[in-house]
């Protein structure tokens, strides 16, 4: 096991797409001056999109270039990763692993306003109901640092910013 040489923590937030993950990461990036990691800006940016997908009109991800790219941008902590995937992450990166989750009616909503349709929209609704984002962020990494988030209202995304931050001062007391 890897012995801590990070001074504040990474943290993955995940879920499926239109859930918040990037509104919750900017929020807590401006309040944290953590570096916030838009995976697929990053993927954009450095080039690490292959072929494009036209069931979902988008490309393919190149994980293992992408992780190249990355690995030096994590090494030293403070770090946000906003991705909706999390399986092909190294488990080592993350010390906090935070599933975002909203309402179907909520998802809905928020997908088709961003001109989601057809299968695009029915799988990420359906990934949503059969919480395979949760399930992925529990079975690819410790079960003590994965925590599920519910994000419906202006509410509820307020009190996850708050959690979060609650989250890495008690990380930064017990790891520094």
């Amino acid at each position: 096991m890897e012995t801590r040489k990070r001074i504040s923590p990474n943290i993955l937030i995940t879920g499926t797409p239109g859930v918040g993950k990037s509104t919750i990461s900017r929020l807590l990036a401006e309040r944290t001056k953590f570096a916030w990691r838009e995976v697929s800006k990053l993927a954009e940016e450095y080039n690490c999109l292959d072929e494009y997908d036209p069931e979902y009109n988008c490309p393919f991800l190149n994980e293992d270039k992408l992780l190249d790219v990355m690995e030096g941008m994590v090494a030293k902590g403070g770090n946000i990763v906003d991705y909706h995937g999390c399986d092909f992450f190294p488990e080592r990166w993350f010390d906090g692993v935070f599933v975002v989750r909203t309402n179907n009616t909520s998802l809905y909503d928020r997908l088709t306003a961003r001109g989601y349709t057809g299968k695009k929209l029915e799988d990420n609704i359906q990934c949503e109901i059969f919480e395979t984002l949760l399930e992925e962020a529990q079975s690819s990494y410790k079960p003590e640092i994965v925590q599920e988030l519910q994000n419906n209202t202006e509410d509820q995304l307020h009190s996850n910013i708050n959690t979060i931050v609650e989250w890495i001062e008690r990380w930064k007391e017990e790891n520094i």
